[in-house]
C-alpha cells in the first residue's frame, strides 16, 4: 500500500501492474526527451540574434516536424495497445470473486466455495486495533489464493461504484444491472488495500476494499 509522503508507486503485486510500471517508464522517457529538446530549442532561439525575414517556406523542415511526432506517437501507441489487450484478457478459469457495491459497503460472493457470501464494512475509527489503518480496515476481508488466476466480477446494487485495487492494477466500474470482469493474478501473499473510485454519495470515502492473499492450502481450509 502507499504511505504518507511516498513519492513513488506502491510495489506491484501482479504481472499487469508490473507491465503498467514499465509502460509508465516508457512514456516518461518520451516526455523527458521532448521536454529536453524543446527547452534546448527555446534557449537557442532566445540567445540567437539572427533573423530570416525573407524565408517564406521550409518544406524539408515541415516534413521532418510532421513525420517525427507521428513516429513518436506510434512508439508510444504500440506498447499502450499491448497493455490494453493484456488488461482485457480473460482466462476463463480459476477462482471467481464477485464484488457488489452498496451505499456504502461492499458485499462479496465466491461461487466455488459453497456459494459463500459476506458483507464488508469499514471499521469505525473508534474500533480500530493498534496498527490498523484508518479508513482502510474492514470487518470481513475478501480472501483469495496467490499464485492462482482470479476472475473479479463487479456490479452494483444501487448507484455507480468502482472496485479499485492499485497494487493489482485493477480499476473496474460497478454498474447497476451490468457485470464487468477483470482477471487478477496475485503473485505474493499479503494484504492489499483499495477504495471505491467512483463518487457514489455522502459516504463514498468510507467503503474501502481489502483483499488478503493466502496460500492455496490455507484458502481451502477457510470457513466462509
Amino acid at each position: 500500500m502507499s504511505f504518507w509522503g511516498q513519492m513513488y508507486f506502491m510495489d506491484p503485486a501482479s504481472p499487469i501492474q508490473s507491465e503498467m510500471f514499465l509502460f509508465h517508464d516508457h512514456g516518461m522517457v518520451l516526455l523527458l526527451g521532448i521536454s529536453t529538446f524543446v527547452s534546448y530549442v527555446g534557449v537557442k532561439f532566445l540567445l540567437n540574434s539572427l533573423t530570416a525575414r525573407t524565408v517564406l517556406e521550409a518544406q524539408t523542415l515541415e516534413t521532418i516536424w510532421t513525420i517525427l511526432p507521428a513516429g513518436l506517437l506510434i512508439w508510444l501507441a504500440l506498447p499502450s495497445l499491448r497493455l490494453l489487450y493484456l488488461v482485457d484478457e480473460q482466462t476463463g478459469h480459476g477462482l471467481i470473486l464477485k464484488a457488489t457495491g452498496h451505499q456504502w459497503y461492499w458485499s462479496y460472493e465466491i461461487p466455488l466455495c459453497d456459494e459463500a457470501s459476506f458483507d464488508s464494512y469499514m471499521i469505525p475509527e473508534n474500533d480500530l486495533a493498534e496498527g490498523d489503518y484508518r479508513l482502510l480496515e474492514v470487518d470481513n476481508r475478501a480472501v483469495v489464493p496467490f499464485g492462482m488466476e482470479t476472475t473479479v466480477i463487479a456490479t452494483s446494487a444501487d448507484v455507480l461504484h468502482a472496485w479499485a485495487l492499485p497494487a493489482m492494477g485493477i480499476k473496474m466500474d460497478a454498474v447497476p444491472g451490468r457485470l464487468n470482469t477483470m482477471s487478477m493474478f496475485v503473485e505474493k501473499p499479503g494484504v492489499y488495500y483499495g477504495q471505491c473510485s467512483e463518487i457514489c454519495g455522502a459516504n463514498h470515502s468510507f467503503m474501502p476494499i481489502v483483499v488478503e492473499a493466502v496460500g492455496l492450502e490455507d484458502f481451502c481450509s477457510l470457513e466462509f
